[in-house]
């Protein structure tokens, strides 16, 4: 899954470094070997890379001075982390329950199971796995990405054994992202070469390369015309993608990055 997957990492702003990589290396990330603060965190690191069988996954970036994110700002909604397996989502979710993990919802979307947290910051996280694309449903001509009640007793019935550390092709598996107009933000990520997959209602949108359900999502759940990320602000800074040449910035302020080799 890793070698063509078009997404990399996402980098986060954060206001207390230490606080977020504990709780990132207690969620099941770790530090990837070589990166920014792999060996020791102290008063002098800036960064931190964690990852999942030393493929990075998210940077930690301290933000001294920094600022809350206000309300009716863009921005991150959730990064979404996806596993191969439904049996390590249940395995997961055991060891949620058990570790009391802040677990803030589940959904069956149709396309996968999802369960949904925050870290201490408040920034949103998506632990998914998928189900087969033989499964997917197209009603009137688009994906059906719905949601409904988690089976958690059937997901827990079929879990792997729980485990201290994601699997090695774990991968960030989709952005979603508060935005200030959902017109523009797609016209931007169409040039990117995605394209719509599925909508809900006019508040959200989802979009995708080669098929997938998405590699992106759109939302105005923090109002039209939300005010573009501010860099004094904790939050999301910017995501990675394959393939392209040289960075950009969305029209909400977010950086979109090629790797960095």
């Amino acid at each position: 899954m890793t070698a063509d997957w078009p997404l990399g990492l996402v980098e986060l702003k954060v206001l207390d470094l230490e606080r977020e990589v504990e709780f990132y290396e207690r969620f099941g990330l770790t530090r990837v070997p070589g990166g920014a603060g792999a060996a020791t965190l102290g008063a002098g690191t800036s960064a931190v890379l964690l990852g999942a069988g030393g493929g990075p996954l998210l940077r930690l970036k301290a933000l001294p001075g920094g600022r809350e994110r206000p309300r009716h700002t863009a921005g991150l909604f959730h990064f979404a982390i996806l596993l191969p397996r439904e049996e390590e989502l249940g395995g997961f979710l055991r060891r949620s329950l058990e570790e009391r993990l802040p677990l803030t919802g589940t959904a069956d979307h149709f396309v996968s199971q999802a369960l949904y947290f925050d870290d201490p910051e408040g920034n949103g996280i998506e632990v998914y796995a998928d189900r087969p694309r033989r499964e997917w449903q197209y009603p009137n001509g688009r994906l059906n990405i719905g949601t409904d009640h988690l089976d958690f007793e059937r997901l827990l019935r079929i879990a792997d054994q729980p485990q201290p550390r994601f699997s090695t092709s774990t991968v960030l598996g989709h952005m979603h992202l508060n935005v200030s107009d959902l017109d523009t933000s797609q016209a931007f990520y169409e040039s990117m070469g995605m394209e719509l997959m599925a909508e809900a209602g006019h508040v959200m949108r989802f979009m995708s390369w080669d098929g997938y359900h998405h590699h992106l999502g759109i939302n105005l759940l923090e109002g039209r015309d939300a005010a573009p990320i501010d860099a004094g602000v904790r939050g999301l800074q910017s995501f990675e993608v394959r393939g392209l040449d040289a960075p950009r910035i969305d029209p909400d302020g977010i950086a979109v990055t090629p790797p960095e080799s």
